[in-house]
């Protein structure tokens, strides 16, 4: 009987640990602060069906503003490269986030560099581009295979998930109120082990992905 009450625990906490490994969406620990209020955000669909965390104003009608003030992205906190993502890479993906999403936002409103009462603001911060070893399988909670999983850590050889976490939003110029925000969590291709450096190929197409639900962002599915 003990031992079938040791292997529920263990199966209970194996699900828990594999779910959230498995999250598709920021987790609260997980915001940065670049936003100034996080508990009005929902999860919802852009427009391609990734998942994300959204809020936008009951109030907000596009055909009330006539152009957009676009701030370059930002990394929020300032990141410290390492071995796996050196400065080059973090140059190379934020470069390649600003110009996928000002042409894309470009696309929705003229840009424009001084903002006048019917503009909207975008600004908006890369908060995270991490790796993690890929979360352990159920199969592997078992002791024996737990020797195995442990060595494939040790030796590196365990494939790495790397993820691109993003904040943005809208402010109607004239109130200086956020209309819009948007918090995301995409996952960017696997790394073959904790050795293998990031690039910013390894993130383009969740970048490219960003850009085309931008375009394709609808305000009525709030």
């Amino acid at each position: 009987m003990r031992s079938k009450t040791y292997f529920k625990v263990a199966a209970f906490a194996a699900t828990l640990a594999i779910s959230g490994c498995a999250s598709k969406l920021a987790q609260p620990e997980q915001y940065s602060g670049f936003l100034k209020k996080y508990s009005d955000l929902h999860e919802a669909q852009s427009a391609s069906g990734k998942p994300e965390l959204r809020w936008i104003d009951p109030h907000y009608n596009p055909a009330n503003y006539d152009n957009v003030v676009y701030n370059p992205i930002v990394y929020y906190p300032v990141p410290k490269p390492d071995t796996q993502v050196g400065q080059q890479a973090l140059d190379q993906i934020r470069n390649y986030t600003n110009q996928q999403l000002k042409q894309a936002i470009g696309e929705r409103k003229p840009l424009v560099a001084t903002a006048g009462p019917r503009s909207l603001i975008f600004r908006g911060a890369i908060t995270g581009v991490n790796t993690s070893k890929e979360g352990m399988q159920f199969y592997e909670i078992l002791p024996i295979a737990m020797v195995a999983a442990a060595t494939e850590v040790a030796t590196g050889h365990r494939t790495m998930e790397t993820s691109l976490f993003f904040e943005a939003e809208l402010i109607d110029a004239k109130t200086n109120k956020p209309v819009v925000k948007v918090v995301r969590k995409s996952q960017g291709q696997d790394l073959a082990n904790e050795n293998t450096p990031l690039t910013a190929e390894t993130l383009k197409k969740v970048i490219d992905e960003m850009a085309v639900d931008a375009v394709k962002f609808d305000p009525t599915q709030k």
